[in-house]
């Protein structure tokens, strides 16, 4: 029951994510999916959540403790590391005995940033511990319920975005979703990270009864219904 979404870009990253954790039919609750690492003017390190919330807020907690050791690490690509070995650390001690209660323990993570001296980067890591990297061809990365916003996003961005159209972009992926599967729901997280900054100074939540966030749900199917108006006729032999 998630959606988180981000997007590299020429002039910095964009991230997105939902809050909704459970949704069954006696209980609706909600949880931030997006935590930051801020050490300003050395790095910034952003990261969204998914899968079994127990394994993703222990993976947090312990790279929290071991905040020092994690933001001096030599570059970006060795913070991913160390997200992705907390990961399999933590999934070694409570994989196995939450298997017997039938429980998958697995999370992923989006994981972006920039360290001084380097470019900004932004990462996919698997519930494995392993992890790809976005690229000018294939600037996104999502996680959950990623199939309703994919068609839009990769018609609409592209690693040469503005960061104000990235953000209005993923804001719309978002609100779609929401739209269409009740799963994923607000509040939602915004962060703009901003090329060469190394600080955060864009980052926005909102909530569930946000007028802009309202405004951009009720954009989408007009659009579409636009569309169909403007295509051709359908010609019948």
């Amino acid at each position: 029951m998630t959606y988180c979404v981000a997007a590299a870009a020429s002039t910095g990253i964009v991230f997105a994510s939902d809050s909704r954790t459970n949704a069954g039919t006696a209980e609706v609750a909600s949880h931030s999916k997006m935590t930051v690492f801020e050490a300003p003017g050395e790095r910034v390190v952003v990261l969204l959540s998914a899968g079994n919330l127990a394994t993703s807020q222990s993976v947090i907690t312990l790279l929290e403790e071991r905040r020092r050791e994690f933001m001096a690490k030599p570059t970006f690509f060795h913070a991913v590391e160390a997200v992705g070995e907390t990961l399999r650390e933590v999934l070694a001690r409570d994989a196995a005995a939450l298997a017997k209660s039938h429980i998958d323990a697995e999370a992923s993570f989006i994981v972006g940033g920039q360290a001084r001296g380097e470019p900004p980067r932004l990462f996919m890591v698997y519930p494995q511990g392993n992890f790809i990297e976005a690229s000018r061809e294939s600037p996104l990365l999502q996680l959950g319920e990623t199939n309703y916003a994919k068609p839009l996003l990769e018609v609409a961005l592209g690693f040469n975005s503005a960061l104000d159209d990235a953000a209005k972009c993923l804001l719309l992926a978002m609100a779609v979703t929401m739209r269409l599967n009740v799963a994923v729901a607000a509040p939602v997280d915004l962060l703009a990270y901003e090329k060469d900054q190394l600080r955060v100074t864009r980052r926005r939540r909102f909530e569930q009864d946000d007028a802009y966030l309202a405004q951009l749900s009720g954009l989408w199917p007009r659009a579409m219904n636009e569309l169909c108006g403007r295509a051709p006729a359908v010609a019948f032999p």
